[in-house]
């Protein structure tokens, strides 16, 4: 049954067309992810269905009696409220009303909240947005909009909601850039590109398919208009007599194949690698603790940071991961132990607040405060270069700050800190507000980056996609450390931990929220095994890569054999040769684990 339907859609925001004649519909049961770049309208359509905002032209039709619930990205809650209070205002029409304060203490609790007296005005932005969405879940709408809902949760958070959102039996309309989340949750992604809607009923993993499949249909498309250009073109060069009634026809058939659009596809974020040299000594933390009253965040806690460190940082809200990128920083002091920074090391550090922007600076402007060329493998580049590669038009880049979405000034601040040239590069939530395309090459260029990557984030799949080893924090002090991203990590503390930590309220733990009886157990969703990212691409490689050590070591017998009475050349192949032969055994096992868990990912 259809529930809403949205006929010729147009809005233009100032000089910005976000719609252009552009229809849309959402049915019954389905479960939608918008996605687009940030700053083409993504919230703004959020809000024209929820009826929030209206459009410029086009219709919105909605279902008799439609009862939707938006959360918004900044939600706004009645001054002097508490958390409690609040959740139960807004839903006074929920049918077990007579249960909602239990269902609403429930859902807190599996959120990080225990204090539920607490005020609304006194909490942070990501706790009121918690907030904000425990009481739209507990709504009984038939249609959730939802702005960014992943934000501001652990792990632990994203897997319960998922699964909340899997079983909910409303529709859904929903903006985020957690891939993992969208592949789970959605049946259907809706595509905002230059003012176009495209419907793609598939999850995440079908869409990029069926993109990829309709960019190639366009690109045949266009080259077949071009080859046939061409010819027409040379007929008419040929100077053909207008007179008859049938060249007549032909010249206009020529005009309107010339006339038309030629697709457009996206620039991509070009991001070379701007560096600086790091020396020998990085940055080593020795013995740090750090508490705030009877809490104890970390405690001696020692690492020594090496080149090329990709290191991911997670644990549940508050307990001290950003802490621990501030002291990395230098902007916070550990109560006791040292931190040790090399003469070379410059720091970049990306804040999950950012930083005040003055929203009245042009855009161009506020790159240039932090450089006006910048040195990347291709040369001498400038910051109106740099804006235009990072998806910064010379249209907009003469615009001010305040004109930008909240997503365009994450990137434009992303840039700034990158056009300082780090080499220790700090990214406390980097894929909060950034779009999934941004995402994407920002996580190709860490693959290439010269330096030392330490990230926070709540992003699996970026976890996956980017980091060699978590430092998780499992709460009285301790910080331990597991190799590889997230889904080793998982892996690894599912082994360790079978029963979660101790005293734990576990986020996959799931009971009913929705008026089933206290006590009763959810059977817990069956994961499918399979590779993480980095293991993907090490299973389709690793053969190649054995082969060339073999190869190598093949190679280095040659040379042995031939330098068998220069002794300081020989003493050099037999230890190139020792490398090789360990690398190489490194190289099998690793093969046999991976052959093995491609088994069982096909069998399963």
């Amino acid at each position: 049954m259809n529930l809403l339907t949205i006929e010729n859609l147009t809005k233009s925001y100032t000089e910005r067309l976000l719609f252009d004649d552009t229809s849309f519909s959402i049915n019954e049961g389905e479960k939608i992810g918008l996605i687009g770049i940030n700053g083409t309208g993504k919230s703004t359509l959020l809000r024209i269905v929820a009826g929030l905002e209206e459009p410029d032209g086009g219709s919105v039709a909605k279902g008799r009696n439609l009862d939707i619930r938006f959360l918004s990205q900044n939600p706004r809650f009645e001054a002097g409220e508490t958390i409690l209070e609040s959740i139960i205002r807004e839903n006074e029409g929920h049918e077990h009303v007579w249960d909602l304060e239990s269902q609403a203490k429930n859902m807190l609790t599996r959120l990080g909240f225990t204090e539920f007296d607490t005020r609304v005005d006194t909490l942070s932005g990501g706790q009121r947005k918690r907030v904000a969405l425990v009481s739209v879940l507990l709504s009984t709408a038939d249609l959730l909009v939802l702005d960014e809902p992943t934000n501001h949760l652990d792990s632990s958070m994203a897997d319960w909601l998922e699964d909340y959102l899997r079983r909910f039996k409303g529709a859904l309309l929903m903006v985020t850039h957690d891939r993992y989340f969208l592949d789970s949750v959605t049946n259907r992604i809706v595509e905002l590109d230059k003012g176009k809607l495209y419907s793609y009923q598939e999850n995440y993993e079908g869409y990029l398919k069926l993109k990829a499949d309709r960019l190639d249909m366009e690109q045949a498309t266009e080259r077949k208009r071009q080859s046939i250009l061409r010819i027409e073109l040379q007929w008419m060069q040929r100077g053909a007599r207008a007179r008859s009634t049938k060249q007549k026809a032909h010249i206009e058939r020529y005009e309107t194949l010339r006339d038309q659009k030629a697709p457009e596809f996206d620039k991509n974020v070009e991001l070379d690698s701007i560096e600086s040299r790091l020396g020998r000594t990085t940055v080593e933390l020795k013995d740090i603790t750090k508490a705030f009253g009877d809490k104890v965040l970390m405690k001696d806690f020692n690492y020594i940071f090496l080149k090329n460190d990709r290191i991911g940082i997670i644990g549940p809200n508050g307990s001290g991961k950003s802490t621990l990128m501030k002291i990395i920083a230098g902007w916070l002091q550990p109560d006791e132990g040292t931190l040790t920074v090399g003469q070379t090391v410059k720091m970049g550090y990306f804040s999950q607040e950012s930083e005040d922007m003055d929203g009245s600076l042009k855009v161009i402007d506020y790159i240039r405060s932090a450089a006006e060329y910048v040195k990347t493998k291709d040369g001498s580049v400038s910051a109106s270069q740099m804006l235009e590669r990072f998806l910064f038009p010379s249209s907009v880049q003469y615009t001010t700050v305040e004109k930008l979405s909240g997503g365009e000034k994450r990137r434009l601040y992303l840039l700034r800190i990158l056009m300082e040239a780090p080499n220790v590069l700090l990214l406390d939530e980097p894929t909060n507000d950034l779009d999934i395309q941004t995402l994407t090459i920002l996580e190709d260029y860490l693959d290439s980056f010269p330096g030392i990557v330490i990230t926070v984030s709540h992003d699996r799949y970026f976890l996956d996609r980017v980091v060699r080893r978590i430092f998780a924090f499992e709460g009285q002090g301790k910080v331990t450390q597991y190799e590889g991203g997230f889904t080793d990590y998982q892996a690894a503390f599912a082994a360790k931990y079978p029963d979660g930590l101790p005293g734990e309220v576990s986020g996959t733990d799931k009971r009913e929220d929705t008026g089933e009886k206290k006590g009763k157990e959810r059977p817990k969703p069956e994961r499918k095994l399979r590779f993480s990212y980095k293991e993907q691409r090490e299973w389709e490689t690793i053969e190649d890569d054995i082969a060339a050590l073999e190869e190598a070591i093949e190679t280095l017998d040659g040379k042995i054999e031939e330098a068998a009475s220069d002794y300081g050349r020989l003493n050099q192949l037999m230890k190139e040769k020792a490398e090789k032969e360990g690398l190489l055994e490194e190289k099998m096992e690793r093969w046999m684990y991976l052959n093995d868990l491609a088994e069982q990912i096909e069998n399963q």
